[in-house]
């Protein structure tokens, strides 16, 4: 090779390195929803509540070890293969918790995965399906969050191990698993449907315990709903289409999100029970609209579950 042709190699190899990494800078950006983005609202409480309960708010947020599901000063320990992350304190707590967030910040949390001071918050946090909650339902479930009592006391950090800490990084896992889309109804399905399909896609963020996931941690699409291995490293979280749960009425569905109790008399336990606590504070209709569109699931084959070992 000449000297000028390797010149041009080294040339042609700095302007890529160049241009990727602008690539991977723009790419990485976190999102945001300015201010200016927030028309004048008059907040709903009622509606808040709701949305809080949908969201299942409760079931990471509140202290553990105490019976007062609204006390949200945070700490449960959720763990991943990626490590382990605890659960932020959520409370209107002015140092410790969300208490100066402005309106702005908190939208741009729920709906972008984006924390006030401009980082990626992880996707334990579940926005993947938050981001399709309605900007009127986050801006209600704020106002909610805001008359709740302030609870003292930081959270720890969370423990993952490098690279998986590196939250820059998460803009790139954005980039492949986030759409950005609020829920879009389906003007061919009934509005009990279409209820259900916004609650448990959006804010009741089902698919993301009952899905398999991929290497990066990202829903399989093709087996959303199916089950698979318990995100928290223990147990199986079931099959919840038509393949898992056939012979479910849509009565049956809506009574067990009431009530926790399986058509054979079993009851769920571990971290379905807080599930079903807040599933228990939702009105009949949307446990119904949810149980609607739940049965409407097309059977889906999930991945096979690890062999039992034999017993003697």
């Amino acid at each position: 090779m000449s000297l000028m042709a390797g010149r041009y190699v080294v040339l042609a190899g700095l302007v890529a390195a160049v241009v990727g990494a602008a690539a991977f800078w723009i790419i990485t950006t976190p999102s945001v929803v300015p201010a200016s983005a927030l028309p004048a609202y008059t907040p709903s409480i009622d509606n808040g509540r709701t949305m809080f309960n949908a969201g299942g708010c409760a079931s990471c947020h509140a202290m553990p070890g105490q019976p007062d599901r609204l006390k949200l000063g945070g700490g449960l320990a959720i763990p991943s293969p990626f490590g382990t992350f605890y659960a932020p304190n959520i409370s209107p707590d002015a140092q410790d918790g969300i208490g100066r967030w402005s309106e702005a910040d908190f939208v741009t949390a729920v709906l972008k995965g984006t924390s006030p001071r401009g980082e990626h918050y992880f996707p334990a946090f579940p926005y993947p399906s938050y981001q399709h909650a309605s900007l009127s339902d986050v801006r209600d479930l704020f106002a909610f969050l805001k008359t709740l009592p302030p609870v003292a006391g930081k959270v720890r950090g969370h423990d993952v191990a490098f690279p998986f800490n590196i939250r820059r990084d998460l803009g790139g896992w954005k980039f492949l698993f986030l759409d950005g889309k609020p829920f879009a109804p389906d003007p061919a399905q009934s509005e009990a449907w279409n209820r259900g399909a916004y609650l448990v896609n959006g804010l009741g963020h089902c698919a993301e315990c009952h899905s398999p996931r991929n290497l990066l941690g990202g829903i399989v699409a093709a087996q959303r709903f199916a089950g698979g291995p318990n995100p928290e490293g223990k147990g199986w979280v079931p099959n919840i289409t038509q393949k898992g749960i056939g012979d479910w009425s849509e009565k049956t569905i809506a009574y067990f999100l009431e009530t926790g109790e399986t058509p054979d008399g079993d009851s769920v336990g571990g971290s379905m029970t807080r599930v079903i606590r807040n599933m228990a504070e939702l009105s009949d209709a949307d446990r119904m609209a949810m149980a609607v569109y739940l049965k409407s699931l097309p059977p889906v084959e999930g991945p096979p579950k690890p062999a039992q070992p034999a017993t003697k």
